[in-house]
């Protein structure tokens, strides 16, 4: 394995508290506490901090995530910090997914669908690759690593390697290929397939957009060509090369055969259990159902549905948990959970809510128990497999604080920018619309941007309504508006075309709009989830971008959950001008340019389409391009949406000449 070290790229070194944080969480980590907290405010450079502790522990990294959203934007910040490591992006690869299930009130079955991003896949494999043969490796992952992947001893072992001047006979070595789940192609080349013209066998792997031509020579391999699997173009020539398994779920003819014994004598054990309770239809379901699967394991080594008979293609036992991305870690990696007030609740909640859907499947013979074991690790099993974890929020939960000493909770107030947190007030909520729309009109004045949050979707859509009626530019945003209609807003909303956006819990975690110098918090005194003390300062956060920020909280009374947000924001805030004016720093407010995400992971600029001559490879290149919009739209990258839009459209009109 190779071991290069991790080389961060910055302009900037640490300041304010960032040095001192980074001090205290590596001391923690070389006297092996498995539990720190790093307790950061909004804009302070949490990332940057994690960036310098990966350069100084020198360890591979997973960095936790709760939604797709804020794991792509780590990552295209993580790869900009490391452009000479490898970091890489693993959540789940479906665009739609609906599990199996069973509602016995109505006697429905409802298949298995499912969509798979192509995409992301490629990703998923570039990170369990990446992990397999280097050290200076960071993961940047949602809850997707606690679910069923394959068994790394095996998806290790079936790898293949290739080397320039060694003899491969032909038959056997298409067949080895066909073995680790390749399919041979005669007409487009997809990832995880291969196509054989003459002496040239091209492999296309599963985790690049390079494919490998392969010259030989008889059963000599003469040449190593690494190309663009689209254009043809010629980028490197290699000596020696891994290629590693199509798909993680792969296992061997020998190890099949052994399963399906297995499986046929659970199926006579739980056949005679369903028949000795009187659940004779339930027993003959589930010989149906499982005969059939036997069958089209057997004959093609593949069936829908396999990852419930993982347990026999692993060699686990009953119970036991299953192989999941973390397994592919080595024994000492590091693990940062980002926004862990929301991350770790996340990963508890996983497992209970497979669980009822499973036992109702095995309940009525839809699946052997076996089907139990395909499932996410419990809570328990995944701190079982995490040595060492940094938890990283504004507003760490009832778990850090429970798991870490008070020694062990690392603050970082101090903004590199000088910011401080934004102001806070209370208003009455007696005329507060007119209020608030004379608040918007002196913030829009000024050139700055306005954020609004209500408490249920009407409100938002009743007063941007009422906003627009009066003469401002708003727009409201909630769950239900489609994904490419909230880019468009959000981006927007930077560019000025719109002042305002009136929206209801979307306005809290992981939005960075430093044009936003006021926040408007209607109903501030609704006591619930989205105003509770730990929501309210999400969203009092969300102004921290802007040296003018100001919070108005429409509320007529003083709620526990209000009196501690601002209690903590009036704390921290004094902190941070007690700091500006020791080493006189006058706040500004960040310039942040939107982040390309998608170019950023998928590693490079622009592709040359000249040596695209042929309909067929000009077709084919288009839909590629369409995956990564997709892509794109759905990591809310508007700007790289559009720009995979005009390449699309540039080769739709070479396609008419």
């Amino acid at each position: 394995m190779d071991k290069p070290n991790f080389r961060l790229v910055s302009s900037f070194s640490p300041t304010g508290d960032q040095p001192l944080a980074i001090e205290k969480l590596l001391r923690g980590l070389k006297n092996g506490l498995r539990h720190q907290t790093l307790l950061g405010a909004t804009g302070t450079g949490k990332t940057f901090t994690m960036a310098n502790i990966i350069q100084q522990v020198q360890r591979p990294t997973l960095i936790l995530a709760h939604n797709k959203t804020l794991a792509a934007q780590l990552c295209a910040e993580f790869q900009q910090f490391f452009p000479d490591n490898a970091v890489s992006y693993f959540v789940s690869y479906y665009d739609y997914y609906q599990p199996e299930a069973y509602l016995p009130k109505t006697d429905t079955f409802i298949e298995k669908e499912a969509t798979i991003n192509e995409e992301i896949e490629k990703f998923r494999h570039a990170a369990t690759i990446n992990l397999l043969t280097r050290r200076d490796v960071i993961v940047i992952s949602s809850v997707s690593c606690i679910y069923g992947l394959g068994d790394v001893s095996t998806y290790e072992a079936l790898s293949i390697k290739i080397e320039k001047g060694k003899d491969y006979p032909r038959q056997q070595f298409l067949r080895n290929l066909v073995d680790i789940q390749y399919q041979r192609t005669s007409t487009d080349l997809l990832r995880g397939s291969f196509e054989v013209l003459g002496d040239v066998i091209t492999i296309f792997p599963p985790n690049f957009d390079t494919a490998y031509q392969l010259e030989f020579w008889g059963d000599n391999l003469d040449k190593i060509t690494e190309v663009d699997a689209f254009t043809g173009e010629y980028i490197r020539d290699h000596s020696e090369i891994i290629i590693f398994p199509a798909k993680h779920q792969v296992t061997t003819p020998d190890r099949i055969e052994k399963a399906v014994i297995e499986i046929e004598k659970d199926l006579e054990i739980r056949l005679t259990e369903l028949k000795k309770m009187g659940k004779d239809l339930e027993a003959h379901r589930l010989r149906q159902r499982t005969t059939y699967d036997i069958e089209m394991l057997r004959e093609m080594g593949y069936v829908n549905g396999i990852e419930n008979y993982t347990r026999y293609l692993t060699d686990q036992q009953p119970g036991d948990p299953p192989s999941t991305l973390l397994d592919y870690f080595p024994k000492d990696f590091l693990c940062f959970v980002d926004e862990s007030h929301i991350s770790i609740p996340q990963i508890g909640g996983m497992f209970n809510g497979n669980l009822s859907r499973k036992e109702t499947l095995v309940e009525h013979g839809f699946r052997l128990p076996s089907a139990m074991d395909n499932r996410p690790l419990r809570f328990q099993e995944f701190e079982s497999r995490v040595n060492q974890a940094v938890y990283v929020s504004a507003t760490p939960g009832k778990y850090e604080y429970e798991h870490c000493d008070r020694k062990d909770i690392v603050e970082q107030i101090i903004r590199p920018t000088g910011l401080v947190d934004p102001s806070i007030e209370i208003r009455s909520t007696k005329h507060q619309i007119d209020d608030l729309l004379n608040e918007i009109k002196k913030t829009t004045t000024k050139g700055d941007r306005v954020l609004v949050t209500t408490v249920t979707k009407k409100s938002a859509e009743d007063l941007s309504e009422y906003l627009i009626e009066a003469g401002v530019k708003a727009k409201y945003l909630h769950s239900e508006i489609e994904t490419l209609e909230r880019i468009e807003i959000l981006t927007e909303l930077r560019t000025g075309k719109i002042e305002v956006v009136v929206g209801i819990n979307l306005l809290r975690e992981g939005l960075d709009l430093p044009e936003v110098s006021l926040i408007c918090i209607l109903d501030a005194d609704k006591e619930g989830f989205l105003r509770s003390r730990d929501a309210l300062l999400q969203v009092v956060g969300r102004a921290a971008r802007n040296s003018e920020g100001h919070v108005i909280m429409y509320a007529d009374r003083k709620t526990n959950a209000m009196r501690d947000a601002i209690g903590e924001t009036d704390r921290r805030r004094a902190i941070q001008v007690a700091y500006n004016t020791k080493h006189g720093i006058t706040p500004t407010t960040i310039k942040k340019a939107i982040v390309d995400i998608s170019r950023d992971l998928a590693g490079g600029p622009k592709r040359n389409f000249q040596k695209l001559q042929k309909r067929e490879q000009i077709e084919h290149m288009v839909v590629e391009l369409e995956t990564e919009m997709d892509l794109a739209v759905k990591n809310l990258d508007f700007e790289r949406a559009a720009v995979l839009r005009d390449e699309i459209v540039e080769l739709e009109g070479k396609m008419k000449k």
